[in-house]
């Protein structure tokens, strides 16, 4: 049985007692495998290999974001990697003024995985990868609709999820979770105008929000109210429910024969 520690004001605890604290960074290791090490000897020879180390498992390589071609290149055809499974990015605008593009990398004969990590400024463009691989049709449109990333020479770099005359780009950090005016007026503006905010009025957002006073959208049970009464004037009081003996039952009167056979 294991000890049993007192629970007295819980809730009045802090979650994290050091609002400095930092999540421990995961070892990064030498490549030690062969094959790793022959990855890394092909990639150093085609373009100027910033950093490279393993990482949970896998080989991490650091390049230039003008070198991505190239590096995928020999990835794909010196050294087995075939599958680019994933890529998008990560917004660290705020922290180091940067985005970082990642290519998830797949071997399936040797069963090892590479990430390909680089860098680029908030106006900077990146080259496409749809020469090489044709999964980077779609994924460069996310990220280019998602983070505001430009790609240079994609196919069709157009928004893929949000309306072309969406404004802002969702999954960067600086993109309010709530609170949106643009948003929250789209329908409204695409249809009608913006003139036709103050003859609507604020939107309710929450569908599933209900309202026991307002008597537009929602009646008490029991008590008919008539639409778009004052709630002030109707009549609080609910007609008693009135039960019946072949299909709603009132256990609350007994004694009462189900109850009897139950007991």
């Amino acid at each position: 049985m294991r000890k049993y520690t007192p629970k007295d004001n819980v809730q009045k605890r802090a979650k994290y007692t050091d609002r400095f604290w930092v999540a421990p960074q995961v070892p990064r290791l030498e490549p030690e495998d062969e094959h790793f090490k022959a990855v890394v000897d092909a990639v150093s020879k085609s373009v100027n290999l910033l950093d490279s180390y393993v990482e949970i498992g896998q080989l991490v390589l650091h390049i230039e974001p003008e070198a991505n071609i190239d590096a995928l290149k020999t990835l794909r055809d010196d050294c087995g990697y075939t599958i680019c499974s994933e890529l998008s990015a990560i917004d660290y605008l705020a922290q180091d003024g940067e985005f970082e593009i990642f290519y998830q990398m797949l071997n399936i004969n040797e069963r090892k995985r590479v990430r390909v990590l680089t860098r680029i400024k908030e106006n900077q463009a990146i080259e496409s990868i749809v020469p090489l691989f044709d999964m980077a049709k779609f994924a460069e449109r996310e990220m280019y609709d998602m983070f505001g990333i430009y790609v240079n020479n994609h196919p069709y770099l157009k928004r893929i999820i949000m309306p072309d005359d969406w404004e802002g780009y969702p999954l960067r950090k600086t993109y309010p979770l709530e609170g949106d005016e643009f948003a929250s007026w789209y329908e409204v503006d695409k249809i009608f105008g913006k003139e036709y905010r103050d003859v609507i009025g604020p939107e309710i957002r929450d569908q599933a929000r209900v309202d026991r006073y307002d008597t537009q959208r929602f009646a008490r049970v029991g008590k008919e109210v008539p639409f778009g009464a004052d709630p002030d004037s109707v009549d609080t009081t609910q007609t008693p429910i009135e039960y019946s003996d072949q299909f709603l039952v009132n256990y609350n009167k007994g004694p009462h024969k189900t109850l009897d056979k139950r007991k």
